[in-house]
């Protein structure tokens, strides 16, 4: 299973906060460390502020933080709200599938999605910044010191 773009950007966004320690970065600061587009973070962020998982600030000493539901989050949800929950699928696209009144390919490939799904659903956006991640977030993005 291949994952949207939107959904790791997303799971990106999340990990570089949980580690923040108090600091609220701003989305291009996020963007910039993460090594993604401005535009496309600026994209999750706002998803990512609508279901409650960040709290964005605007102007003078705003920017980006974890809520605490964002902490906990599980990360199995997260990726359903990103991937939606449609087929891996297209049966009944333009061109509808000779097999479609029955296949057994698209409910095993189903159950496969949920059983990925599944397998993330224990794991919170805090599990994810456990060492060794959590340091070397802490590390991305800071100036590099003269040698």
């Amino acid at each position: 299973m291949r994952l949207l773009r939107s959904t790791d950007l997303a799971l990106r966004v999340l990990m570089r906060l949980a580690v923040a320690d108090g600091s609220t970065p701003t989305t291009r600061e996020v963007a910039a460390d993460m090594d993604m587009p401005y535009t496309h973070a600026a994209k999750v962020v706002a998803e990512l502020q609508h279901q409650g998982l960040v709290d964005a600030r605007r102007g003078r000493g705003g920017g980006l933080a974890l809520t605490e539901e964002g902490r906990t989050a599980s990360v199995g949800a997260v990726v359903r709200s990103f991937e939606g929950d449609g087929d891996v699928v297209d049966c009944e696209g333009t061109t509808p599938c000779p097999l479609h009144s029955a296949c057994r390919l698209r409910g095993a490939l189903r159950r496969a999605q949920e059983a990925f799904f599944a397998s993330l659903d224990p794991l919170t956006v805090g599990d994810m910044v456990a060492a060794p991640t959590g340091p070397l977030l802490l590390e991305i993005g800071r100036p590099s010191s003269p040698a």
